[in-house]
């Protein structure tokens, strides 16, 4: 099976494996004179067939040679051994069992074969693809699939692959045809197109619910002719209005499993990861496990309940990290399940410990309320639903904020909204209209160009209320990309609250988190051009305590930076006043973080730094003081993308290393003597086109495979928190030949800390502490054993593999053409599950 044949078998092979799902399992085993499996990790078994697998195991069949003569007798005995093993311990789909041959031959009928493992039962379907023109063998494949009640294709161009793989699918639906049952399939999730294509802010993942249509004509019962299939889009974001945002508040959020235990939809699922200036889809965005997002549930109790279709609820303590991973949260979290009915999904809701068991309520007139609710600097969450707008095409027209004007006035009977969640907006808004005035006031007071330290001051509530009031200029602001829809992280989104929201209601009342924000750069973050401070405002009626809003200011840097200088010349030590101050040139002194990240710095470029990478020295020291909890607390990212560092070869490689080089080199040469050509043809201007077009393909193609490719990984990074009991510290420290002071204060009121360290004393000996990820390093019978287990799953409902009635004769094409000995066979042990490919 050489040359255009070959091709033809891949291409039929990768058809095959994408109209698989994540319901089947299969394998792929490529033979000679022994059999191989494709990927020698999956040796024996059959594998979910995900996304993942799926992609890998096209990957590998892409690097597929071929030597020898295919004995296709071990191949068969394998892959019964396979499914039977499979059987037995009650592993995989357990419906349809199929094995696929591609081959451009067969030499004999096999009969020894199926009378051992498949006769008289043939509870496993064959289904034999014949590949190339000639039909010397296609009476023996065409009796094969006869006798094992499977279907016969002849596939001759590689056009001819997508219609002929289909026929498989109308084979395995026939019991269910024949039963009339209408089975409904919902698919796994994926990525809108146009949403993508558009590079939208919140991009929408869908899944599609189908059922068969099928013909129910008494005459063609027995052949069970599916007609097709009829189904629908189903946006992630209508099956998460079951737990609207609003209700569960920042201290909440909701996710989607699926019956396999994949995450459909989850504030922590990240679906797509950035390529240069191009948002790119990650190749396991569609099967990134439940345990792998909820990852201290290491006893998979949560995963096993949900998984289970089980209603209850659960207790978990949880590192939550924020702000991109620089940051983590330690809360306890109650967890509640149940399953949605005639889906295979699970919806779970998530309260953190002592927060979400009460809201703030009340009650304003419309007309007051439509009044500061018109304001200009007022928006609402776009992302939010408040009306709903996307079914009447005379509303889809309307933002959420006019849509909710009409809904007031009684101007459209049609329009729908959520009455609680609009009383919560329109009493928001009452209750927060003052502060417009205020901030005026404040603007107008300052005088003096030079005072003017306030870009902005905002507000947020927890109905998704936002406002907000330039101090200075538009032209004039530090941060313009501050709470636009461009700021995805501080504005709010279906998953999440802004990021200042969230980090200012885990601070202690009354205090203040302090954050820096940065220009967008060409490759990520530019310079520091701004800091926000924000707070939580909570309320307690009778006892009862809700956190109600976050207001905050954003700083001008320069400010901030001259004020702290000033308040330095007045710092002191244990022991009494400095007798240097920071602005001396012995004296070095830092804000930071209370999570180790500078503030504020003399030198600008160590601003949004982290400490330990700028001080390894004083970094260690506080570790080794407690200031920062737990010395480092570990976190781990299950869907991180890490650099490719070499080309992966197929284990299939070694079958035919020595061919493979020659191709290669003589690939070379043929480039080569095709661009010694077009020199020579240089005067000619077609040909010098011609040239110019090569050369840049060339070219391009040299630099993309220079370039450093990403593929899925799992990482490990540290967190550093300041330890809150440890306010100030001091210490020395040993730099062999001398010693360093340092001087350590916490801000009050803030998440801030003040640093001050002598310059004298050389430090350089000590290792810089870095906060960086690094790729998880499984040997290779650990990462072996990773992609062999097979977590559980719970199996669609229905099954329908035989029926009685059924015309098994109804197997494919005449049988009056003839083939080449096969070189190469590719047996496909697939099992399924008729309804989830009928899609």
């Amino acid at each position: 099976m050489k040359g255009l044949r070959m091709a033809i078998a891949k291409h039929t092979i990768t058809t095959i494996v994408d109209t698989l799902g994540e319901n089947d399992f299969v394998n792929i085993i490529a033979y000679n004179d022994y059999i191989h499996y494709i990927e020698p990790c999956f040796k024996g078994i059959l594998v979910q067939a995900d996304r993942d697998n799926r992609e890998h195991f096209k990957q590998l069949v892409g690097d597929l040679m071929v030597k020898g003569v295919g004995i296709v007798s071990q191949a068969l005995s394998e892959a019964f051994k396979i499914l039977k093993q499979f059987q037995e311990a009650r592993q995989g789909s357990l419906c349809n069992q199929a094995i696929m041959l591609i081959t451009d031959g067969a030499v004999e009928d096999y009969e020894p074969v199926f009378e051992k493992y498949n006769w008289p039962d043939r509870k496993v379907r064959i289904f034999t693809y014949l590949i190339g023109r000639e039909v010397t063998f296609a009476d023996r494949l065409k009796w094969i699939a006869c006798n094992n009640k499977g279907y016969y294709t002849q596939i001759s161009t590689l056009a001819d692959a997508q219609e002929n793989v289909m026929e498989y699918l109308h084979v395995l639906s026939r019991p269910m045809v024949i039963k009339h049952d209408h089975d409904i399939t919902w698919t796994e999730a994926y990525l809108d197109s146009k949403l993508f294509t558009s590079q939208a802010q919140s991009l929408t993942l869908l899944t599609t619910v189908a059922m068969p249509v099928f013909s129910k004509k008494n005459e063609t019962r027995t052949h069970g002719i599916l007609l097709g299939v009829v189904g629908s889009d189903v946006a992630l974001r209508e099956l998460m209005k079951l737990a609207p945002r609003y209700k569960l508040g920042v201290h909440g959020y909701a996710f989607l499993n699926t019956n396999n235990g994949y995450i459909l939809s989850h504030p922590d699922l990240r679906p797509l990861y950035k390529q240069g200036k191009k948002l790119i889809p990650k190749p396991n965005y569609n099967s990134v496990d439940l345990s792998e997002v909820e990852w201290e549930d290491q006893d998979e109790t949560l995963r096993t309940a949900m998984i289970n279709g089980e209603t209850g609820s659960f207790s978990m303590d949880v590192k939550v990290p924020l702000d991109k991973g620089k940051r983590v949260l330690f809360l306890t979290n109650d967890y509640f399940y149940t399953d949605i009915s005639d889906t295979p999904f699970s919806l779970g809701v998530v309260l953190s410990r002592g927060h979400g068991e009460y809201i703030l309520l009340g009650n304003t007139s419309v007309e007051e309320g439509l009044h500061d609710l018109l304001h200009p600097d007022l928006s609402l969450a776009s992302d939010w639903t408040y009306c709903i707008t996307d079914i009447d095409p005379d509303h889809r027209k309307l933002s959420q904020l006019e849509a909710m004007v009409r809904f007031l006035l009684r101007e459209d009977p049609d329009l729908k909204c959520d009455e609680e969640l609009v009383r919560e907006v329109l009493f928001d808004a009452v209750v927060t209209a003052p502060m417009e005035a205020y901030w005026t006031a404040l603007a107008l007071n300052v005088s003096d160009e030079s005072q003017q330290a306030v870009d902005m001051a905002f507000l947020g509530t927890r109905a998704g209320l936002l406002r907000s009031c330039l101090f200075v200029g538009s032209e004039r602001v530090s941060d313009k990309k501050f709470l636009t829809l461009e700021d995805e992280a501080n504005v709010f989104t279906m998953d999440h609250f802004p990021l200042w929201y969230r980090r200012a209601v885990q601070q202690p009342a009354g205090s203040f988190v302090f954050n820096l924000n940065f220009a967008e750069g060409p490759e990520g973050l530019g310079e520091p051009v701004a800091v926000t401070a924000s707070t939580a405002v909570a309320v307690t009626v009778d006892n009862k305590t809700a956190v109600a809003a976050a207001v905050g200011i954003q700083l001008k840097l320069d400010f901030l930076q001259s004020a702290f200088w000033a308040a330095t010349q007045q710092c002191s030590t244990m022991d009494g006043p400095c007798t240097n101050t920071c602005q001396d040139n012995d004296l070095d002194c830092f804000v930071i973080d209370n999570n180790g990240f500078i503030l504020l710095s003399e030198r600008p470029q160590e601003m949004g730094r982290f400490l330990g990478e700028v001080d390894g020295a004083l970094m260690t020291q506080l570790l080794g003081m407690g200031v920062f909890i737990h010395r480092r607390v570990t976190m781990y990212d299950y869907q991180a993308m890490c650099r490719l560092a070499s080309h992966h070869h197929s284990a299939a490689q070694p079958l035919a290393s020595p061919l493979s080089a020659f191709l290669s080199a003589a690939r070379w040469l043929v480039y080569e003597f095709f661009l010694c050509l077009l020199e020579w043809g240089a005067w000619d201007p077609w040909i010098a086109d011609s040239r110019a077009e090569a050369k840049s393909v060339f070219h391009h193609s040299h630099k993309h495979k220079k370039q450093d490719l990403l593929q899925p990984c799992d990482t490990k990074y540290p967190v550093f928190v300041h330890q809150t009991a440890v306010r100030e510290a001091n210490g020395i420290i040993q730099c062999g030949a001398c010693q360093k002071n340092f001087v350590m204060q916490q801000i009050m009121n803030s998440n801030l800390l003040l640093l001050a360290t002598d310059t004298t004393c050389d430090c350089s000996v000590f290792p810089l502490v870095r906060q960086e990820a690094t790729e998880v390093q499984y040997i290779a019978s650990v990462k072996c054993n990773r992609l062999r287990s097979q977590k559980q799953r719970r199996r669609p409902g229905s099954c329908h593999a035989f029926h009685p009635e059924e015309n098994a004769q109804d197997c494919g094409g005449t049988a009056d053409r003839s083939a080449a000995v096969s070189l190469l066979l590719l047996p496909l042990c697939v099992w399924v599950l008729p309804p989830q490919l009928l899609w």
